[in-house]
């Protein structure tokens, strides 16, 4: 996805219609979606592989672009004639967005599309230690596509990392990892969200039922809950100190997993600094990347304080 960000202030309403008139400061253009994760990863001194659809028009040049600036590869990215390139607009005043325009199709891909997305997958699946499936549930992680990479994965004794999508969690089934938010969690297991202790039984039933290592839930200001099979439910308290924008937070959190877990690092120590990362972008305004720096800042302060 491409994320388009219009930046303005508000000093009137319209006369035409009870709406604020935004005049506008600058734009800017941001790598958003799967394509974030991506960035995260570059941020945090890995080599992201992006394989993902766009379509043929101005939009996918801007895209590229972007890529090219943020020091990711665009060569395994397929471009589809019928398909337009996902496009979010956010029009943000003071600091506070105002609204988000989207321009996209989110058509599944064709039985020819899909075995042009999985051939550029097997081009690169040999030189990669590890891969993440970010669902944003445009079409493009079909049931066969999401089944036949992680049969893939696991076969070559790979970790493969999901962040999904909807309620159909059986195409995820033989992960190594899924990180659904607290509400994705437990609409997947048909619970009732204001029911006591949801959090743990939504995150066991999947443990059990997609029979992955593990499971990372998303909690928003109530940090992050760590499950792992024949472990301890583990409990991460958020460590935001305040929070401007959640926009690509999730996606920072799984391409930080997905670096720690690929250096060597177990699923404790991988959430740990996930939870880091996550509460360090959504002080910023935008989506935003993590990057080694200022993790490393993070931690020498840290040190400096005890």
């Amino acid at each position: 996805m491409l994320d388009r960000y219009w930046w303005g202030n508000v000093s009137r309403i319209s006369p035409e219609a009870p709406v604020p008139v935004v005049t506008l400061d600058k734009t800017s253009l941001l790598a958003g979606g799967a394509a974030n994760v991506a960035a995260n990863v570059a941020g945090l001194g890995a080599k992201p592989y992006l394989i993902g659809v766009i379509g043929e028009d101005e939009e996918a040049t801007m895209f590229t672009e972007v890529l090219r600036q943020a020091n990711i590869s665009s060569s395994f990215l397929v471009q589809l004639k019928n398909r337009r390139t996902t496009v979010k607009t956010r029009i943000v005043a003071h600091n506070q967005h105002v609204v988000r325009i989207d321009q996209e199709n989110t058509h599944i891909l064709s039985k020819e599309e899909e075995r042009i997305v999985l051939k550029k997958i097997e081009t690169i699946i040999d030189e990669v230690d590890i891969v993440i499936i970010s669902d944003y549930a445009k079409g493009l992680i079909t049931e066969n596509l999401a089944k036949r990479l992680i049969t893939k994965v696991v076969s070559q004794k790979k970790k493969i990392l999901v962040d999904p999508k909807g309620k159909n969690y059986k195409k995820y089934k033989g992960a190594t990892l899924l990180t659904p938010n607290q509400k994705e969690a437990v609409q997947a297991t048909n619970l009732d969200e204001h029911e006591k202790n949801s959090v743990e039984k939504s995150g066991n039933l999947l443990l059990e039922s997609l029979s992955v290592e593990a499971l990372l839930i998303t909690r928003g200001e109530n940090g992050m809950s760590l499950f792992q099979q024949n472990k301890e439910i583990a409990h991460l308290k958020a460590l935001a100190r305040k929070v401007y924008d959640v926009t690509g937070a999730g996606d920072t959190v799984i391409a930080s997993l997905a670096v720690m877990l690929a250096a060597g690092a177990n699923f404790q120590e991988a959430a740990s600094i996930a939870n880091i990362s996550a509460g360090l972008v959504v002080e910023q305004i935008g989506t935003t990347a993590i990057s080694i720096e200022v993790l490393r800042n993070v931690f020498l302060k840290q040190k400096q304080i005890t």
